[in-house]
């Protein structure tokens, strides 16, 4: 498997077209203002991470991406392409995703409920990252009930 990057300016493009494939479960994101102004500073900032279909190509479509919050040591975005599922994509995002996090806090992220069969996947890569339920999140864009899960501090400081 090809490694994680640090997402750079020209991935934009292909990150709104991964954007666009998973608004069906997320909501409208790919033509909303906001959205495109949050991702393009993430990625300004270092914050953003991705795993392109095929290594080395900035314009070709992402296998998956992963945008954090180091402010709020949260989880903000994860997405794997259809494409590119049941390949470890989400395993090597998300650990690269926490390595730039603070383990001696809460991590934080908000995903489907566990009545969403569709968020079953997602549920499960969380869960075996020390994820757990520690809230109802409310629906998201796309209507799909949500929880926020923690993976609880470690409690090392150092």
């Amino acid at each position: 498997m090809t490694n994680v990057h640090t997402s750079i300016p020209s991935d934009l493009e292909a990150w709104i077209a991964l954007a666009r494939e998973v608004e069906p479960l997320f909501g409208p994101m790919a033509g909303d203002a906001s959205f495109r102004a949050a991702l393009k500073q993430a990625i300004q900032d270092e914050h953003a991470f991705c795993l392109r279909q095929e290594p080395d190509a900035p314009h070709k479509p992402l296998a998956g991406g992963i945008v954090i919050s180091p402010d709020t040591n949260e989880i903000a975005w994860l997405a794997v392409s259809a494409a590119s599922r049941g390949k470890g994509i989400g395993t090597a995002l998300l650990g690269e995703a926490l390595a730039h996090l603070t383990p001696q806090e809460a991590i934080v992220v908000q995903t489907f409920d566990g009545s969403v069969p569709e968020g079953q996947a997602a549920r499960s890569l969380y869960a075996r990252f020390g994820f757990v339920d520690l809230k109802h999140g409310g629906d998201n864009p796309a209507g799909l009930p949500t929880v926020i899960m923690e993976r609880p501090a470690t409690g090392n400081s150092a």
